[in-house]
């Protein structure tokens, strides 16, 4: 999940108390059809009403007090992530260049604004001469990590100290924009021939038009691009392609990457950490670069075995089809992964597809949400950007507790990755959170919607960011869900409900083919076996992705970018990545995660260990389904992850639940 930056003011915001009823008034509606001007005059409007709230607060005489003081501050920080949200969304989402730029440019200055609130000596100050000592221990953490925050903005540095932090921080707010940008709107082609597509499943090959010259034309859009790599059996085209995938936003994004990389090391200097990842993870979970450099250690210890195991496996798959080869290329292993899984563990991926169109999909995981923990999903009738896009409302008890937006197709100029985009913070008078989830899927139903199983976890993975939003948002704290909670622990519930796509009783609800047969229950026996095949390898991928950004954020930057991030890779991965990739231009997370990639890895960890007690209870079990929301999603950032993991599972987080499940990845003796 990529989240928006709303600079450093945002992210402060671990507990706040409740926004004031009239600036949750002041939010939205979404605009469905915005012109660039109209984005420029909402964008005024909200920074006026931020920049009025931060003099009346900096130029308060008054003795500070909670009400004066921290519920104010607050109200500016709802507006901000209100405001940054909006605009945000406008820039992944709308159909003109104009229009997203004007989203971008407007997101650029909220985030100058946000960085002038977060160096601001006389709000700092007010802040400080709070005495909390007898308000309870959600207010007393959220004004301690606050004023954490503020030192670590550098408002105790001098005149021209926070002058600098205040241009490099409006720099880095136009850099971050254009490099999201450009990878947006690099959508490269290629062009091949029908007979190329052998082995391709019938639906794309005719989904696709034949051009005048007798060729089909593919873009770098994922709907494209996975299904070549996964079933193309040219290995010819698969190079070629993989080649041009692995270019995008090259070389537009190299200056801009490395620009990022030099700033946000100045930064860190100005603000007394050696390096931006030290500087970055001092609010995390893991709070230094030695304890994610020991992670990622202990990963590898635990991951290796396996992905020696994987390869040896997919290797002799290969010389089953070509005897001379010797080792596996980069752009094979997606194509190869299905043939060890029908070789070795009976199950053909094809044979899953046909069971999951997108609109079962869709209904499917809101018919689960609604029996884990309680909620209806309903149509909720609102103005929308696109005909492809859907809205929709969280009801339990008949009350609505939230809202969101689907924009589930690709199309040109969109976002084209997957993320949840929080738009509004519920309050407690009745305000609810709204959220938006982008990805890029198959449209339709089993005629043109067919999805791949991975896809359907990668769906169910996002409604999870969705539900986060949507439980722990809606209460007294704009600092609650995804803006409180610990960045390296973000992933980790979503991630757990990735489990429930591999259960038969869950997958029997919705996934059935285009005759209405439900998928068969010895199938999903057979995906489950094949399950774990690739993990060790997919772990070391992630592995040197996570050692790409973490290198980049604590070493000199590189005279060579591409040199740097192949060799990174490479120090983890068993298959060597292809000389001509540039995909550090592409690597979106450089710029959101930052130094932080670890974060897929350790919430991985944490995921796996939270299921544990599903497995022990049952995963339909409605009192575990209730602990969870109660003790994991609703406290939001009211405590810190840590805590909440030992309030569900009674204990510390373990490893053992993660070992467990790689190692079923090694072959029975």
């Amino acid at each position: 999940m990529k989240h928006f930056a709303l600079a450093l003011l945002a992210t402060t915001a671990l507990a706040a108390p409740a926004q004031a009823a009239d600036v949750y008034g002041l939010f939205g509606p979404i605009m469905h059809d915005p012109s660039p001007g109209q984005i420029a005059e909402r964008c005024d409007y909200y920074l006026n009403q931020i920049d009025l709230r931060r003099d009346a607060l900096a130029g308060d005489a008054d003795a500070a007090t909670v009400p004066n003081t921290l519920e104010r501050f607050d109200d500016i920080v709802a507006l901000s992530q209100g405001a940054g949200g909006e605009m945000e969304l406008y820039q992944q989402v709308l159909a003109t260049p104009e229009a997203r730029a004007a989203g971008g440019e407007c997101s650029v200055r909220i985030a100058s604004l946000n960085s002038e609130i977060g160096l601001s000596r006389p709000i700092f100050e007010r802040l400080s001469a709070l005495d909390a000592s007898a308000e309870d221990r959600v207010v007393q953490d959220y004004l301690a990590e606050t004023l954490a925050t503020f030192r670590r903005s550098g408002v105790a540095l001098d005149d021209a100290g926070r002058a600098r932090v205040q241009e490099i921080n409006g720099e880095l707010a136009e850099i971050t924009t254009v490099f999201a940008r450009n990878i947006a709107e690099d959508v490269r082609t290629i062009e091949v021939s029908p007979a190329e597509l052998a082995g391709l499943p019938d639906d794309f090959i005719t989904s696709r038009e034949v051009g005048a010259n007798g060729m089909i034309t593919l873009t770098t859009a994922s709907t494209d691009y996975q299904p070549v790599m996964t079933y193309a059996d040219s290995d010819d085209l698969r190079r070629r392609y993989s080649e041009l995938y692995g270019q995008r936003a090259y070389p537009m994004n190299e200056e801009p990457l490395r620009r990022m990389f030099t700033l946000r090391q100045e930064l860190a200097t100005l603000t007394g950490y050696p390096n931006y990842a030290a500087w970055q993870f001092e609010n995390r979970m893991l709070n230094t670069p030695e304890q994610v450099t020991d992670l990622i250690a202990t990963t590898v210890e635990a991951a290796r075995p396996v992905a020696e195991a994987d390869y040896a496996q997919t290797l002799a798959v290969l010389q089953t089809i070509d005897p001379a080869a010797t080792r596996i290329e980069p752009w094979q292993v997606g194509w190869l992964s299905p043939k060890v899984q029908q070789a070795n563990y009976d199950f053909d991926p094809q044979e899953a597809r046909q069971y999951f169109a997108y609109d079962n999909v869709r209904d499917g995981i809101f018919a689960l949400t609604q029996r884990l923990f309680g909620v209806e999903v309903r149509a909720w009738d609102t103005p929308l950007w696109h005909e492809s896009v859907e809205a929709f409302e969280l009801v339990e008890n008949g009350a609505v507790i939230g809202r969101f937006y689907l924009d589930s197709h690709p199309r040109p100029g969109k976002y084209t990755h997957a993320n949840v985009v929080p738009l509004y913070p519920g309050d407690p008078d009745g305000g609810v959170p709204v959220a938006a989830l982008v990805q890029n899927l198959p449209r339709g139903d089993h005629s043109t919607g067919l999805m791949e199983h991975g896809q359907v976890e990668t769906f169910l993975h996002e409604f999870g960011h969705i539900l986060h939003v949507m439980f722990g948002n809606a209460h007294e704290y704009t600092g609650s869900g995804v803006f409180g909670v610990e960045w390296d622990f973000i992933e980790a519930p979503s991630q757990m409900l990735e489990n429930w796509v591999y259960d038969y009783d869950t997958l029997a609800t919705f996934a059935v083919n285009a005759e209405g047969e439900t998928i068969p229950r010895d199938l999903v026996e057979r995906m489950n076996r094949a399950r774990y095949f690739n993990q060790g390898m997919g772990e070391m991928t992630q592995l040197g992705l996570s050692n790409v950004s973490l290198n980049f954020y604590t070493r000199p930057v590189p005279a060579d970018l591409g040199a740097a991030t192949r060799q990174w890779r490479n120090e983890y991965s068993l298959i060597p990545v292809s000389e001509t990739s540039q995909m550090q231009t592409s690597f979106g997370h450089l710029d959101g995660y930052g130094a932080a990639y670890y974060t897929y890895g350790w919430s991985r960890v944490i995921s796996t260990d939270l299921f544990s007690r599903f497995l022990a209870e049952g995963i339909t079990n409605p009192e575990t389904a209730s602990d969870y929301r109660t003790l994991i999603l609703a406290p939001g950032g009211t405590k810190p992850a840590a805590e909440l993991v030992r309030d569900f599972l009674g204990r510390d987080i373990s490893l053992d639940a993660f070992r467990a499940e790689l190692e079923r990845g090694l072959p029975e003796e």
